[in-house]
């Protein structure tokens, strides 16, 4: 029989993969995923593309993880947030750099909690992320 923190748990860790699933699509709607990089002549559609996919392919791990093993979700929440941070080291667009840089260092603190089971900082860069990203990818 589960208690009733785990109940909780699994119930947070649902919602955190809805709530990232759904800011992935609205990435579409502001920019990321489609139509990014108008901004000139920099390397901005890359990095947006390639950002697009880092969150995909992390969407495709963490669908598979047990809500139930939180501990399981931190490996893919680290690499995301690794993956982010090399984005931002290659972005020419200082707004664009910005923007990574803060989700990455955002995703680094959400994996340490999300390991134990506190689901709370990862759906809060989720639900930021697309707007944020979003916006600078134009």
């Amino acid at each position: 029989m589960r208690t009733f923190l785990e109940f909780k748990l699994e119930d947070a860790m649902r919602i955190g993969a809805f709530r990232a699933w759904a800011g992935l699509l609205l990435l579409g709607g502001t920019g990321l995923l489609t139509g990014c990089g108008m901004l000139g002549g920099d390397n901005t559609s890359t990095v947006c593309a390639d950002a697009k996919t880092a969150f995909q392919q992390y969407m495709t791990q963490v669908r598979s993880v047990s809500p139930a093993q939180p501990a399981e979700w931190r490996p893919p929440t680290e690499q995301l947030a690794g993956r982010v941070g090399a984005l931002a080291g290659k972005a020419e667009d200082t707004k664009l750099k910005a923007a990574l840089t803060d989700v990455s260092g955002r995703l680094k603190a959400a994996s340490a909690t999300i390991g134990t089971g506190d689901a709370a900082q990862l759906n809060a860069v989720m639900k930021d992320t697309p707007q944020r990203i979003g916006k600078a990818c134009g």
